[in-house]
């Protein structure tokens, strides 16, 4: 249970984190900030894998937090710019 609520609370931060550093204005509510973080996250951590493994027995990659930034970004610039082109 404490995993699903610390995914949203990280989630939030690096939906937020991605936010503000993407261009333009977002009207997204704390729902859309959270899935935009975890959907990052996912995306990013599969780049990480992509580049390099993690040591055996780890439980995240060193750069964990900063390609979910990054995978946020692309997230949100796909969403904004494909899914919804309003």
């Amino acid at each position: 249970m404490f995993h699903i609520i610390w995914s949203i609370i990280v989630g939030f931060i690096v939906g937020l984190i991605a936010r503000t550093l993407m261009l333009g204005m977002q009207h997204m509510g704390f729902v859309e900030t959270s899935v935009i973080g975890i959907a990052g996250s996912v995306v990013g951590g599969l780049i990480a894998r992509i580049f390099s493994r993690p040591a055996d027995g780890s439980y995240f990659h060193p750069a964990g937090f900063f390609m979910s930034i990054i995978g946020a970004m692309i997230v949100l610039y796909v969403m904004l710019h494909y899914v919804n082109p309003a």
